[in-house]
């Protein structure tokens, strides 16, 4: 079974966690909901908490297949500056192993280094990160190497639906994508 991390930190874009954990557990991949520090309950940008089940620190990069991250920029900004996020970030980026990012959490990835050329975030996030490769609004998701990325809360369900088709196949993805009526993804 695929494992996927999803680190939340205060002031994470809700719609876009969730989305994420909801399609990659209807997909059956084991989601590992982490904080970064002691603190299970997690407040995102408007007010809707979450509860952690790991603490950043706990988590292997070795136990896991990919790592994603939710926007908001609170959030991504917490996640730039946590130690263990970008240590797993970079270890993951070494090992090829996947990652992904969505909204102004494209931020977070730069700073570790981890960014490839093509990606795309929250339109004006851009210039907080490099405008060279950026796509801007051409896809809802855009791939370069082992690096996904995505735009924004309107994206979250295409998002997890193409982590799905990454590590679960077609099959699984155009499942899911049908029963959730989400035709719109390509």
């Amino acid at each position: 079974m695929s494992r996927v991390l999803v680190p939340l930190a205060c002031g994470f874009e809700e719609i876009e966690a969730v989305s994420i954990i909801d399609v990659l557990r209807r997909a059956e991949i084991e989601v590992l909901v982490t904080s970064l520090d002691e603190n299970s309950l997690v407040k995102g940008a408007n007010g809707i908490t979450l509860k952690a089940d790991f603490e950043m620190k706990d988590i292997d990069s070795d136990e896991i297949d990919m790592i994603v991250l939710p926007g908001g920029w609170d959030g991504t900004h917490a996640l730039a500056d946590d130690e263990n996020v970008q240590r797993i970030l970079k270890e993951m980026d070494t090992k090829g192993k996947n990652i992904g990012a969505i909204c102004a959490a494209p931020f977070a990835l730069n700073k570790a280094g981890v960014l490839k050329k093509n990606y795309t975030c929250y339109p004006s996030v851009e210039d907080d990160i490099k405008k060279d490769g950026y796509q801007g609004d051409k896809k809802m998701v855009v791939e370069d190497a082992n690096v996904m990325t995505s735009r924004g809360p309107a994206t979250a369900m295409c998002f997890a639906l193409e982590i799905v088709r990454k590590l679960k196949g077609e099959d699984m993805y155009e499942m899911l994508k049908g029963g959730l009526l989400a035709t719109y993804c390509s």
